[in-house]
């Protein structure tokens, strides 16, 4: 124990409670505004997809589950157990069941003190909560926390040093997230410029350049986490490429039927046509065979007119991918059918300009990969130097 510091149960100088089981069938879009685990972001809080209430619903005194101006908040349940958010608004809300909320008695502690010390907490409420179907973390285990109190003063001089370092190290984090913003609005820029139609180019419809444009299976069959052939699903496509990280496989009896209508190859294009990610295109790179559900859409160009890797950029640029968007049918599940698709409308140049135009952007992106890359390496590096330092002033 360092000299003059003593060790206390958090629930011995901090009041915690945890909020009201509101009923999500009396959510409303207007009322009261409701807090829940999903609207803690980046250590605020985001009123940007809240849920409200109408308090003439409810006989219960809701008083007690107020959230205050600079409030300290905790996710009690799910897979962020232990994430950290602080009502940094003049608002003031209603704390929703498993999230909780903290009230320091100021003679004991420091407000942003403790804001720290509930960060170092983070890893230690998941092991706590682990375990179960759901993950839980209870009022009892977080007033049951032990933290390091020294003098007001001392608490002060540490929330000053962190104050200073952590401000350091989030501008080590903005200096790479701008180079990447940089690099990225340049890139659209880009597509956007060099994808508009010029002269010469000629205005064709998908249906009258492709040899063939259909979708993946219709029945979703049963897949695993091994067997011979992988199964490609939206989840699988994003706009950096194809994503296999969590990948399942098929049958080879179930990959032959899928297979007979829709066999893709090296260089094809495959395009979300269904959900909430509709509209993002990438070119396949896998030698091998797989199969595919009906999520995805199967695009081969004639390559002798319309090479892959242009018509990839455009039907990733914004005029096709906001047209796209705007043709979305269905209720539960949003979709483009293949009959818009067959009809998109494209503006194609000669393959000769088709392969500088797709250079240039590939150099673009090329640097956009290399400055993501590098802005996840500082990102992870920053987050880790923020734990160790509070390592060393906490234990």
């Amino acid at each position: 124990m360092k000299e003059g510091w003593e060790y206390r149960k958090l629930g011995e100088i901090c009041d915690f409670r945890s909020g009201f089981a509101f009923k999500s069938n009396k959510f409303t879009k207007i009322g009261e505004p409701i807090i829940r685990i999903s609207d803690i972001q980046n250590e605020e809080i985001d009123d940007s997809n809240l849920v409200y209430f109408d308090p003439k619903s409810y006989t219960e005194d809701l008083s007690k589950y107020l959230i205050y101006p600079d409030d300290i908040l905790i996710a009690m349940s799910g897979g962020t157990t232990g994430k950290i958010g602080i009502n940094t608004s003049n608002r003031t809300y209603y704390l929703n069941q498993r999230v909780g909320v903290f009230r320091e008695n100021k003679k004991y502690l420091n407000h942003r003190y403790l804001f720290y010390f509930l960060h170092t907490k983070s890893e230690e409420s998941l092991k706590i909560a682990a375990g179960a179907a759901q993950p839980n973390l209870s009022t009892a285990q977080i007033k049951s926390f032990i933290i390091p109190v020294s003098h007001l003063s001392e608490q002060q001089r540490i929330v000053d040093y962190l104050d200073s370092a952590f401000a350091k190290i989030d501008a080590m984090k903005a200096n790479a997230e701008k180079a990447l913003n940089e690099a990225k609005a340049l890139f659209q820029a880009s597509l956007k410029e060099m994808l508009e139609p010029k002269e010469g180019w000629e205005e064709k419809t998908l249906r009258e350049v492709c040899s063939l444009i259909t979708d993946g299976t219709h029945h979703s069959p049963p897949n695993n986490e091994s067997g011979k052939y992988k199964y490609i699903t939206a989840k699988n496509i994003k706009i950096w490429g194809l994503d296999l990280s969590n990948i399942t496989y098929v049958s080879e009896d179930i990959h032959k039927e899928i297979v007979n209508r829709c066999n893709p190859r090296k260089g094809d294009v495959l395009y979300i046509k269904d959900g909430a990610t509709t509209g993002i295109a990438i070119v396949n790179p896998l030698e091998e065979e797989f199969s595919m559900l009906s999520s995805v859409a199967l695009i081969k160009p004639n390559k002798d007119v319309l090479s892959s890797d242009f018509l990839c950029y455009t039907l990733n640029s914004p005029s096709i991918y906001n047209q796209t968007r705007n043709q979305m049918d269905g209720a539960a599940i949003t979709r483009v059918t293949l009959v818009k698709i067959k009809g998109f409308v494209v503006y194609i140049p000669p393959i000769s300009e088709q392969q500088s135009i797709v250079a240039t952007l590939d150099s673009l992106k090329s640097k956009v990969d290399r400055l993501q890359a590098n802005y996840n390496k500082i990102s992870q590096e920053c987050d880790a130097l923020k734990q160790a330092i509070l390592r060393q002033v906490f234990e």
